[in-house]
């Protein structure tokens, strides 16, 4: 008491905190109506609620909170909170144990039960699979009513004896060492015959070693394993007698952003909320769903309302815009809540530097207090691969590109002094590039070292320095310029949960390419009603336009690529569905490439395939493409991304 008013204790305090958080190790003030004195978090509750952004009472009304870059921050890979799924609890819980790059052999198969009981657990959330039986009392006979449509996944070492038998099997697509597929899941594995099966939705993903897939077919037992002697051990936890013939083939369903986080209501406000969900769960170590999620966007209403456009854009605008590429902005001037995504950018080559030039002045010349939150720079930073032998060059050559950067990023201290450059490294960017040559490296790898970037950094130093320490004088709000170094992946979270960017530089057409396995595209059939295929329309790329996905000769093909892509992606949760063999994973670290709950935007830098814009299950997926267009020598692209919108695919003339 003071005054006579209770002062509440709570300044300083996390607000909206989980309340599992509380300390009650003393309680002797609680009779009294007193609160403890210290409000400790609890160890084993860390995933609740607050961690990352320290949300204060009164925090609103300081000077450097106004700017929207004060809510930005970028997440290392390596940084990024350890979740794993409890099957036993039904529930996230995080990983204690120190990670390692050079971790137990026992870590990799953890990598893959937490990855396969993610999915198993999405999947058993979808109303596809739950399983709905009312029985009927005594008195009314024995009658039972059930969803005939609900299907049943079958542990692959229960099909033991069952020679004959309909099964659908959850498993990841494998290669024999007698070089036939194969299916594995947490029971065993068995051989697969894939001669008719037929893909569900048709031609609409991509099936390759590595995926966890859906298949529905027939268990054939023979008395011994196919590959036996090369595959394995049999029976139970080993390789089982006999092979399965699938008939249909599908990914697993994806699960929206909203359903993973329990969250219900008009798609602007996402206020109301469900009993069920994940909502409680800090996956990135910003604050949970349920704890800020609608103070953080209260906040970002505020900040960002006086750049928005005049009015907002409807969903059949918002479509529209994607299938255009981007229109003009509605306002009097281009809002502040963008994100500029330049793609490869290959500062050894004059012509790539030229094109920077001209997208930096496009948004330099904008008006005062209107540029982007954030510019995303992505590599190769180099055409070639460095430090190896018959490489691109040494270290110091090395370095001076960067310097060139350096001297390039000079020229516009404006957007220095008020953006954040956030600068995600390829396979040919140093060190790991002295000993893979620009092969598939580790995923996730580290940034680009700080011996070469120091010249950059002194870039942004200057430009702050010039401008002085008033707030007024950086046009920010008072948070200065920076540059980022990350890692790949990362991701930018923006306001807490209500933005969580994935950033990915990844070649993964071309691998997509090299390691697919060839099915029927063909939809035909018998038509009975099987229970995959009463499914399809479920697992189409774009609900609003299921028909589009059926024939690649509905779209462009580029178009249809860009959905085959997306699709594949999000429905495997996860960045990089390969075998190791194929790209290499660290295992203590493989939670960073899960995409579950589904973010909000993805940035996958990806050369070998066309730029696109594509929205699918609530998440946006972009490309940006090289920033100098092969083939097109006078044409630079780069795309441009509203937060909460679409992104547009842009271009200029060098």
């Amino acid at each position: 008491m003071s005054g006579g008013k209770l002062v509440s204790p709570g300044k300083g305090l996390p607000r909206g905190d989980s309340m599992l958080d509380i300390d009650h190790g003393d309680s002797s003030n609680t009779r009294l109506g007193v609160r403890p004195k210290a409000l400790m978090r609890v160890e084993s509750n860390t995933s609740f609620g607050m961690s990352g952004l320290q949300v204060q009472e009164g925090d609103e009304d300081t000077d450097e909170l106004h700017d929207p870059r004060a809510w930005l921050k970028v997440i290392d890979a390596f940084e990024q909170p350890r979740l794993f799924y409890n099957v036993e609890n039904e529930h996230f819980e995080r990983d204690t144990t120190k990670p390692s790059l050079l971790p137990q052999a026992s870590h990799k198969t953890a990598a893959f039960r937490d990855r396969y009981e993610v999915i198993h657990q999405r999947l058993l959330r979808n109303e596809s699979f739950k399983r709905t039986t009312v029985s009927a009392s005594r008195t009314h006979g024995p009658q039972t009513t059930s969803n005939s449509k609900n299907m049943e996944i079958t542990p692959i070492a229960n099909m033991l004896g069952r020679h004959g038998s309909n099964h659908l099997l959850l498993g990841q697509l494998n290669n024999l060492s007698t070089g036939e597929l194969a299916i594995s899941d947490l029971t065993g594995t068995i051989a697969l015959n894939l001669d008719k099966a037929i893909t569900i939705p048709d031609d609409s993903t991509w099936f390759c070693p590595g995926m966890i897939v859906l298949v529905d077919g027939v268990y054939e037992e023979e008395e011994e394993s196919v590959g036996r002697g090369l595959g394995g051990g049999s029976g139970v936890g080993g390789t089982l007698g006999g092979r399965f013939k699938g008939f249909f083939i599908g990914h697993p369903l994806c699960e929206s952003r909203q359903t993973t986080m329990g969250i219900t209501g008009p798609e602007k406000a996402l206020d109301d909320t469900i009993g069920g969900g994940f909502g409680w769960i800090d996956f990135l170590g910003v604050g949970s769903e349920r704890a800020v999620g609608q103070k953080m966007r209260r906040l970002e209403r505020r900040l960002l309302t006086r750049a928005a456009p005049a009015q907002p854009l409807s969903l059949e605008e918002r479509e529209e815009e994607e299938e255009n590429g981007g229109t003009e902005y509605r306002g009097d001037r281009p809002p502040r809540g963008r994100i500029v995504i330049i793609g490869e950018l290959n500062i050894d080559q004059a012509r790539v530097l030229h094109a920077l030039r001209k997208i930096l002045e496009i948004y330099s010349a904008e008006p005062d207090g209107s540029a982007p939150v954030a510019f995303v720079l992505a590599g190769n930073f180099t055409q070639d691969a460095v430090l190896s032998r018959g490489g691109g060059g040494s270290s110091i050559e090395y370095k001076e590109c960067f310097d060139a950067l350096a001297s390039t990023l000079s020229d516009y201290p404006k957007l220095l002094r008020s953006s954040t450059f956030i600068f995600v490294p390829g396979d040919n960017d140093g060190w790991v590039s002295s000993f893979t040559a620009g092969a598939s490296t580790p995923v996730p790898r580290q940034p680009v070292p700080d011996m070469f970037t120091s010249r950059v950094r002194r870039a942004f130093a200057t430009a702050n320095a010039e401008a002085g320490p008033s707030a007024a004088a950086r046009r920010g709000g008072g948070v200065p310029g920076t540059a980022v170094w990350t890692s790949n992946p990362s991701r930018i979270s923006l306001f807490g949960p209500n933005h969580d960017i994935v950033l990915f530089r990844d070649d993964i057409s071309a691998r997509l390419h090299r390691t697919s396995v060839h099915l029927t595209t063909s939809s035909g059939g018998d038509g009975d009603g099987d229970d995959v295929a009463a499914t399809a329309e479920s697992m189409d790329v774009d609900r609003e336009e299921p028909e589009v996905a059926a024939t690649a000769t509905a779209v462009p093909w580029e178009k249809h690529a860009a959905r085959k892509l997306v699709k594949t992606l999000l429905d495997q949760g996860h960045l990089s569905p390969f075998p190791t063999s194929t790209r290499p994973v660290h295992w203590d670290f493989a939670a960073a490439l899960q995409l579950y709950p589904l973010p909000t935007a993805v940035v996958l830098v990806d050369t070998t395939t066309a730029p696109f814009c594509v929205t699918y299950e609530g998440c946006h997926v972009m490309n940006p493409g090289a920033v100098a267009a092969p083939g097109r020598k006078s044409i630079g692209r780069w795309i441009e991304y509203e937060l909460g919108g679409v992104g547009r695919l842009r271009e200029c003339p060098l």
